[in-house]
């Protein structure tokens, strides 16, 4: 039997929403390990101060919890 966990994570990017996903992925496999399921839950666009565009990709992130023994 395994039990998950499941976290929200947000990534921004200048060029796109995928990118932008990739990047929270990545960084959060960076200090959780065992990444199971990515699920993209809210894309949105943040209009910077200098007016550029930038996107934000809003993702559930499942993990698996480690057996101690």
């Amino acid at each position: 039997m395994s039990v998950y966990r499941v976290i929200d994570v947000v990534g921004t990017s200048t060029t796109s929403w995928e990118e932008a996903a990739a990047d929270a992925i990545k960084t959060a496999g960076q200090s959780v390990r065992d990444l199971r399921v990515a699920k993209v839950i809210k894309q949105d666009i943040h209009l910077g101060d200098g007016g550029e565009l930038v996107y934000r990709t809003k993702i559930q992130l499942s993990f698996k919890y480690e057996h101690q023994s």
